[in-house]
This record gives C-alpha cells, structure tokens and sequence, in this order.
C-alpha cells in the first residue's frame, strides 16, 4: 500500500474538492458524427486538408496558431467560431481578451478555407466545423497524431469578451487555477496534461515568460543546470527587462517546430519556458500531473494517443445555444 504523509493526503483531498465540485459546461455532441457532410459536401476535409498543407509549408507556424484557435474557441462558449468573429457595432468580439490579443494568429487563413468551402458547399460547413478539422491536420502536417474529427457544430450568434478573459488558462496560473478551468470544461487533470503538449510547437511572447526569467524561479526548477543557464542567457537576449514583450521565442526550443514529446522533456529538466506548463511538474501539490509529465517525457505513443482523445474531447465541448453556419467566419449572418 502507498503511503501518504497527512500533509499530501490532505493535498490530494483539496484537489479532489476542486475536480468534482465545479460545474461542468453544458455538453450537447448528440448532433456531432463522422458522415455529418457525408452528402452535403464530402470533399469538405480534402478542402480543409489542401489549403492547410500549402499553408503550412509556407510557415510552419500556422500549423500551432490553427490548434490554439480552436483551443481558444472550445474554452469560451464551447468550439462554435466565436473566436473568430470581428467587433462590430452590435458585437464585441473575443479577439482582444488578454489571452488573445497581440497573440493569435490564423485569422487569414481560416477566411482562405471558408472561402474555398463556400465556393464548393455554400452555406453548409461551419467555421468551428472547420477549425476542428484544421486543427487535426495542423498537428498531423508537422509530425503529430491523427484522430477522427466528429463534426456538425454550428456557429455562434454572439461571443463574450468576459467569458475570453475570464476562462482561457493564463501564462502565470498555478496549478490549481488551471485543473479548475479544465475541469469546468469537463476536462479532466490527463486531459490538461496532454493538450499541454501542444505547446510542443509554436512561440510565446516575452510577456508570457518575462516574470518567470527575472522574477520566477526558473534557476531553482532547473536546478541551475548548465545548459538550462545557457538557454537562460538565450531567453534574456530576447526579452529584456523592459520592453520586448511582443518578442517570441518557441516553446520547444529543441524540436520547435517538430510535434513531439521533447516538450515534456524539458519540464523535467525545470526549463519549461511558461510558468503554467512548469507547474504541472515543478509544484509540490502536482503530485498527478507529474506523473502524467513523466510518462509522456518517456512514451510518445502514449502521449500521441491521449492528445488525440483529449482533442476529441475538447472538440466535443458546443454552445448549447446552437447557432447557423456563417458564410464568413468574421461576422454573423445579415
């Protein structure tokens, strides 16, 4: 039997507290199938798949900036395209919460898909449809697993500024913040983990890690490592004290933009560049999530096949609400 000491038992009850008594986001995937365009447009993936493999050898960037689109838009509201919807003067659009201003991008490419979509199947696949199914393919594109992508969502009607910067998880949480805003989406702690992962590819901005370099404890969780000391030197250049917070850097400065499990890799090493992502190994509460770090760092093939369930999981959150399909993934139909 494993033996706890009362201090971590009573750790493990507190998180247990925090898992099961947040309110789940109302989940209706009932409508959600694999041949939902099966007669009404079956190229729609092939579509989806073409405009992403040019894009993706233009700039392999576009490949993480579509997977945290659609991250982004099933944490607010659930995955109906309200991420990608404008200001206008009747709607605030969610493109300038904290967590997505200055940062996302892929907005010009969803508007190439849509209108290739909409020349071949008018008015029929949604703009969250189509960032699920991006999203797929931007992982498979640079090396990642593939999943099936149950599809018939539909687009939002109104987005939620509040909701945006009140619910995407933040560069600084901890880690109790984050296993609750997971678990509000119904997403548990492996889930968390493993959609972490992502992060295996793409860049952060000097903002987002700033604190973590100067002021954090970036030296104590990399146990002052020689080379960690040296990509420190590396991450200082880049961002500066002052100013330079729009500067980025990968996130996965081995494999940047490869999808692999080096990610995992260096939160064991302590130099996780985000203070979110170094948390889930780091803390001393973590005692689940380190584990989770620990055996995706040594197994890609378990890594691979939890991130493609989670994603299925985090495409299956909708709006309860419902919506239309937008023939422009900006703004709501006239």
């Amino acid at each position: 039997m494993i033996k706890m000491s009362p201090t971590r038992l009573l750790l493990f009850g507190l998180m247990a507290i925090v898992l099961y008594s947040s309110v789940s986001l109302a989940q209706d995937n009932s409508q959600l199938s694999l041949d939902y365009y099966k007669k009404s447009c079956p190229d729609a993936e092939k579509i989806v798949r073409e405009e992403m493999e040019c894009a993706v050898h233009e700039d392999p960037r576009n490949a993480a900036g579509i997977l945290r689109l659609h991250f982004h838009d099933c944490f607010v509201q659930g995955c109906d395209g309200s991420v990608l919807l404008d200001d206008t003067v009747t709607l605030k659009g969610e493109k300038k919460a904290s967590e997505s201003l200055n940062s996302l991008i892929g907005f010009e490419l969803v508007d190439r898909i849509k209108n290739q979509l909409e020349s071949r199947c008018p008015g029929t696949v949604s703009c969250a449809d189509l960032l699920a199914i991006a999203a797929r393919d931007a992982v498979v594109l640079v090396g990642g697993p593939y999943w099936d992508v149950p599809v018939g969502r539909k687009d939002s009607k109104k987005a939620s500024l509040e909701l945006a910067n009140a619910d995407i998880p933040t560069s600084d949480e901890g880690l109790v913040a984050l296993i609750t805003k997971f678990s509000e989406k119904g997403l548990s702690v492996t889930d968390m983990v493993a959609l972490a992962g992502a992060h295996t590819i793409g860049m952060a901005r000097c903002t987002n890690f700033k604190a973590r370099i100067y002021s954090g404890d970036f030296q104590q969780t990399s146990h002052y490592n020689p080379a960690s000391a040296l990509y420190l030197t590396k991450l200082v250049s880049t961002c500066p004290l002052s100013g330079g917070d729009d500067n980025i850097t990968p996130m996965d400065y081995i494999t940047p933009t490869l999808f692999d499990n080096a990610f995992y890799e260096s939160l064991i090493r302590g130099d996780g560049l985000l203070n979110s992502d170094q948390e889930m190994y780091s803390t001393f509460i973590g005692f689940e999530s380190t584990d989770l770090v620990k055996k995706y760092a040594i197994d890609p093939i378990a890594f691979f096949k939890q991130f493609s369930d989670s994603m299925v999981k985090l495409g299956n959150i909708t709006n309860p609400e419902g919506g239309e399909v937008r023939t422009s993934c900006r703004f709501v139909n006239a």
